[in-house]
This record gives structure tokens, sequence and C-alpha cells, in this order.
């Protein structure tokens, strides 16, 4: 028999190849091509499957040309790549991995506010010039992590991860935000309080943002929120690019109405805005909170297995639009 067509749309593990094609004709992209929209839906258009890394946006158009697909499979916890709705119409499953990349992405959420609050790219940049000549009191002084504030907005199981290790190992004071209050064991496993937006923005040194990204979430932190915060205040995002309205935090940062932020994720990316290159007081790195080789790979996996259960077995592990499973 032939077996069933699949795509994998980014170069990934040659061992998460061997295993998809156990089950499937795979057609990979080991050159790692960055396809245009319309190079996606032409190769999509004989396929039943297509493993997603959350650079490739499924919205109706391209569903609208790839009429066997059954399934996108999203190596990533985020899906904002995913027009849910319009795949649901079209009876296309979506599936994320959540849970595996959990405590990684916290280890680097809770790395990149140290590297912040600590000014560590900017004092190393110092020291690679051969501008360190000698000592001082004041040299790249920074903010305490220990017995500070900590405001998190988002406490899904990143943003507990990130409370857990700031309130246990930092004695942080830790306030949170989020669209719906954790239960009482939970707020008490995170040492974490429930607080309005605006008086975690006020009241935070430090302010991580974890919320996924959607419409409502769009600027979540703009002008006005910048204007709210303490000027020794730092902030961190490790959630989605568009979470934060970088040109106003550019503004901010420039104008040092806020201390620094350290960024892993931009509206745009991989393209990040000029201003925030030119400016010493904000830490970037490439969107590599998950990137360690144990959680990529399981990551990898999940896909790949979310792929084999729901072609072969009517049985993903972690379905977005679970109401396409029953009208299979």
């Amino acid at each position: 028999m032939t077996k069933p067509r699949i795509l994998v749309a980014r170069a990934i593990f040659p061992e998460i190849i061997a295993k998809l094609a156990e089950h499937f004709e795979v057609e990979s992209n080991p050159s790692d091509e960055i396809w245009t929209k319309a190079q996606l839906a032409a190769k999509l258009a004989d396929k039943v499957g297509v493993f997603t890394t959350g650079s490739e946006r499924i919205d109706a158009e391209v569903l609208a040309a790839a009429p066997h697909l059954k399934i996108c499979a999203n190596m990533a916890v985020g899906y904002n790549n995913f027009d849910v709705d319009a795949m649901t119409a079209a009876g296309v499953l979506g599936t994320n991995a959540p849970d595996v990349l959990t405590e990684t992405t916290a280890d680097f959420g809770f790395a990149l506010l140290m590297a912040t609050a600590r000014r560590l790219t900017e004092s190393e940049h110092y020291l690679r010039a051969g501008r360190w000549t000698k000592w001082s009191y004041d040299m790249f002084s920074g903010s305490d992590i220990h017995g500070s504030t900590l405001g998190i907005i988002g406490m899904g199981r990143i943003g507990q991860g990130i409370a857990k290790r700031g309130a246990h190992g930092f004695g942080m004071n830790v306030i949170y935000h989020n669209r719906s209050r954790l239960d009482a064991a939970l707020e008490a496993d995170c040492k974490a309080s429930y607080v309005s937006k605006e008086t975690l923005l006020k009241t935070a040194d430090h302010i991580v943002l974890v919320v996924p990204y959607s419409a409502a979430s769009h600027h979540t932190i703009g002008a006005a929120e910048l204007a709210l915060m303490k000027p020794s205040a730092c902030l961190v995002n490790i959630a989605r690019g568009g979470i934060v309205d970088d040109v106003a935090l550019a503004a901010a940062l420039k104008d040092k109405r806020i201390a620094a932020a350290g960024l892993d994720v931009f509206e745009g990316e991989p393209k990040v805005h000029p201003d925030l290159l030119t400016l010493s007081n904000v830490v970037l790195t490439p969107h590599i909170a998950s990137a360690t080789v144990p959680t990529r790979l399981a990551m990898a996996n999940l896909a790949a297995d979310n792929l084999i259960g729901y072609l072969t077995k009517n049985m993903p592990l972690t379905p977005l639009n679970r109401a396409v499973i029953a009208i299979k």
C-alpha cells in the first residue's frame, strides 16, 4: 500500500524524519528553506499532514489549496501561526507541543531576567572591547534579584515555573496577573499573590511576560503600561512578539523611563526593530527559550507522535480543536 504523504516544513532532527518515514512518505526540508505562502500551499496540495515549527502560517488561503490535509502538528507550545477557526471549518486538526518545554523555558526566562537586571551582556561587550582599565564602585551596577518583587503576567505552567524559581530560590516577593486566578493550592505552591495588572506594573521590580499571543493580548505592554512601571524596573518577554509594542519599548529604554529589558521574541521576527539594536540596556536573544537539545528533541517527538497518532489511530496526544476528531 502507498503510504500517506506528509510534509516536514523545516529542517529537524534526522531521527525524527526516520521515525515519521516508518509510517508516511515524507517530503522534508533539509536545506531549511523559508518557503513563501504560495510555496507552502503548493507543497501541501497532495499532503494529509504537515509538521510545522511555528514559522509556517496555516490560514484559510493555505487550507483552500490543501484539500487532503487532515492535521497540522506544531513543534511549539504556541500556535499563533494557526488560524484555528479556519482549520476547524476545513476539518483540519491542529496540535501543539505543551509541557515538554516548561522547565527549560522557565530556566531561560529566569536566566534572561538575571542577565537583564545585572547588565551581563552590556558589561561583557565593554570588557571585550578593551574598555576595562580599572575597577570603580558603580561600574555596571544593576538591580538585585533576591528579595525584590517579581511580577508575572501570564501564570500558566511556564509562569508558575518562573514564580517557583523566584520565590523558593531567591526569596522574591511574587505577584501575578492572569486571565483567571489560580486556585489557592497553586498560589501557595508558587508563593504568589494575585493582583490587578495596574498594581503589578506599578509595584514590580522585574516583570516577566509569559502570555500566549492573541488579538486580545496584542500590545499587552504598550506606552501606557510602560509609563506605569518604575524607572528602576526591568521587563522580560519570553512570550511572543506582539505582546510588547517594540517601538514604545525602545523609546522608554532610550529615555531611561525603565531601566532595562530582556527580549527573546520580537514583532515581525526574525527582524528586530532597529532602535532596539542601538540600545545598551536591552538583552536580545533569537527566540531560544526552549533551546536545549533534550527539550527540542522532546518537542519534535511530540509533534511527530501527534501526526502518527492521528493519521494511524485517530488518537492525537495534544489536540487544539478537538471537535475535528469527532467528525473525522
